[in-house]
């Protein structure tokens, strides 16, 4: 499944925070989702600053695995410690099912890269990170994040990006450019595979896929679009309920009970039951 992360010249891949999430972007056509930090902690309701464990993010992952073969790309912020915590993470992730696993340089605790107030570490720190996990790794792809950026300073962030190449990181991904010119720049000085973030309402203008192909980008994510669309339908539904206590206005915003049913391979578990019973 990493071979398709590889091959693949250009991926559009969307933030999941579930297995159903997964299932569904596999069935709409995606080839590869992104296990996304900000979406998989708001759906604990928890804020996406390094709160949850190794073992958590490994349930997730090994969830969604269950149930698709599509290849996952795993958010592992900053790697739940130093260098020999990250090869472990990277251990543990890869046997839960993970096909590339992203570490980034910031200090813990970690902030959305979109937020201010983030700082990094040094880049020597990160080097030995980046050195655990590829030693660590089998197959994966090793995803070094930079946040630099909005920090030290481009100039930093190419730095530090060159230097994790010449670590073994196999993608760079630079957080919270501010503009198209910027993301240009990136790929013009940094000659590997990048990452692009689009996410909303943060530090980054909508730009779309097809403009970061162009730039030189090999992925593009968008990490939390799926999650706050159906956060924002959900509480609509809430509101409908609580004020007229009744579904009939939702009826047409719902996925049908067949078509959920497609989603989960309903019937293949139906006809498993039916083999095993006779």
């Amino acid at each position: 499944m990493s071979e398709v992360l590889r091959k693949e010249n250009f991926l559009v891949v969307p933030g999941v925070f579930n297995a159903f999430t997964a299932l569904l972007a596999k069935r709409v056509g995606f080839k590869a989702v992104y296990l996304s930090g900000g979406a998989l902690t708001s759906s604990m309701g928890l804020p996406d600053i390094g709160l949850i464990t190794l073992t958590e993010l490994a349930n997730a992952v090994r969830q969604i695995r269950e149930v698709t073969d599509i290849p996952i790309i795993v958010d592992a912020d900053t790697g739940f410690g130093e260098a020999v915590n990250v090869y472990r993470a990277v251990r543990l992730l890869e046997e839960a099912g993970a096909n590339a696993i992203q570490i980034e340089d910031q200090v813990m605790p970690k902030r959305c890269g979109h937020l201010d107030g983030k700082e990094v570490i040094p880049t020597d720190d990160m080097v030995f990170k980046i050195r655990a996990a590829v030693k660590a790794r089998r197959d994966a792809l090793i995803v070094a994040r930079t946040d630099s950026r909005a920090v030290l300073g481009m100039t930093d962030a190419v730095r530090r990006a060159k230097r994790y190449l010449e670590e073994g990181a196999d993608v760079i991904f630079p957080e919270a450019l501010t503009t198209k010119e910027e993301f240009t720049q990136f790929a013009r000085e940094v000659r590997a595979p990048l990452l692009a973030n689009m996410t909303e309402f943060g530090k980054t203008p909508l730009i779309s896929a097809s403009e970061f192909k162009e730039m030189g980008y090999k992925y593009v994510i968008f990490p939390v679009t799926i999650f706050r669309v159906a956060a924002k339908a959900m509480k609509d539904a809430l509101q409908v309920l609580l004020e007229r206590g009744t579904q009939a206005p939702l009826m047409e915003s719902m996925m049908t009970r067949k078509e959920q049913y497609e989603v989960i391979n309903y019937d293949f578990y139906e006809r498993i039951d039916k083999e095993l019973s006779k």
